[in-house]
């Protein structure tokens, strides 16, 4: 393993500066507007956010607060691995390993890895504390991008597991939403002995074929297969592109920051508990970092193919995201009012036999841990307790 320091080149932002200032920008849509989202992200609140990252952002002070997180390299399965390792002062801590998904990145995870490691400096009980590991997937951020066909979400958690190995954590949770749900999932069924349980803050759960087997379902039950249609009608887009043509779409997204910003900021809106801009729901700077991170990183394509692999090449693609799972270790579901995927309990209980935890939140989105990070971190906190003594 080797120690990594994020040390972007003054080149690479002057760089993006230039091409910021230099931006070819399109007309405004049919009806557009600042507050017109409909048909994509409005052409005056992507100038005025472009604008910022260009003479506002301060790439420097958010690389300085990304360095605060011990981070390593150590290549598996023939790829480098990036992860952040923040061990707890607390001596009997959990290992806990989160995964992101996209278009998030490592970075998300900043503000509660305080919070996790050293309850006790942060007004919890230092019972609760976590070792914690935070992986950058392949094909995203520092990790490496594979050069080679067959990283789906299966490879991802088998990678994983052999990195909990090295780093001597024998028992541990898995945690993630997005990508990061199906991969904790997975690492479950890669490592049913060191897996001591799996906390997701996504979960998709289609509906069974036949109505007739659904059961009865509740006012709320019904609204959210009827925003799941909506969503698969009319939200859908990034991911039938991602799954089929990663590689086109990777050109325009390297080339052009103004691009990369509007691919990324739109998801912060729709999938976000936001009412007129992402940041309502995400704090700017928080926001550009991460969109920072893709474009130095020129990860736009990269990131992109575990989508085709996922639908190309998973022998079993529908329980990527559906199920059925059959874990030994328990599973607890945080379920965020404003997420992209919202489902349905009696759903997930079929496809989920160890489902041992599920909390429904009045508040948040698709990036708790920027959205809510006190919620997140205590039902981690909470669903962890029984994991570390039964009694308790």
């Amino acid at each position: 393993m080797r120690q990594f320091h994020i040390d972007i080149p003054e080149a690479d932002l002057d760089d993006l500066h230039r091409r910021l200032a230099a931006t070819r920008w399109p007309g405004e849509a049919p009806g557009g507007g600042y507050a017109g989202w409909d048909r994509g992200v409005p052409l005056d609140y992507l100038k005025s956010l472009a604008g910022y990252w260009r003479t506002g952002f301060d790439w420097r002070a958010a690389e300085a607060r990304l360095n605060l997180l011990p981070q390593f390299v150590t290549e598996i399965d023939g790829v480098d691995v990036h992860f952040a390792h923040v061990r707890s002062p607390e001596p009997d801590a959990l290992p806990l390993v989160v995964t992101h998904g996209w278009p998030g990145s490592f970075a998300e995870f900043a503000g509660i890895a305080g919070p996790l490691t050293d309850p006790a400096a942060h007004g919890g009980d230092p019972a609760d504390a976590f070792h914690l590991v935070i992986p950058s997937m392949p094909g995203y951020g520092f990790s490496g991008h594979p050069r080679e066909e067959g990283w789906s979400t299966d490879r991802v958690a088998r990678a994983w597991a052999e990195l909990m190995r090295r780093l001597g954590y024998d028992r541990y949770v898995a945690q993630g939403g997005d990508w990061g749900m199906p991969v904790s999932l997975r690492l479950g069924l890669a490592d049913p002995a060191g897996v001591a349980g799996v906390h997701l803050n996504m979960f998709a759960a289609f509906p069974p074929e036949d109505p007739a087997t659904w059961g009865e379902l509740s006012p709320s039950d019904l609204e959210r297969l009827d925003f799941a249609r909506r969503f698969e009608e009319d939200g859908s887009g990034w991911r039938k592109i991602q799954s089929t043509r990663p590689q086109t779409l990777a050109y325009a997204l390297t080339d052009s920051p103004a691009g990369q910003l509007a691919w990324i900021v739109e998801k912060f809106f729709e999938w976000t508990d936001s009412a007129r801009a992402p940041e309502d729901a995400v704090d700017r700077d928080q926001m550009l970092t991460i969109a920072a991170l893709y474009w130095f990183t020129r990860s736009a394509g990269s990131s992109a193919q575990l989508y085709y692999e996922s639908s190309h090449h998973d022998a079993d693609f529908v329980r990527t995201w559906g199920g059925p799972w059959s874990l030994r270790a328990p599973v607890g579901v945080a379920c965020f009012p404003a997420d992209a995927v919202r489902p349905v309990r009696s759903f997930a209980e079929r496809v989920l036999p160890s489902l041992a935890r599920w909390t429904e939140f009045d508040r948040g989105g698709h990036f708790a841990a920027m959205e809510q990070p006190a919620l997140l971190v205590s039902d981690i906190r909470e669903f962890a307790r029984t994991l570390r003594d039964p009694g308790r």
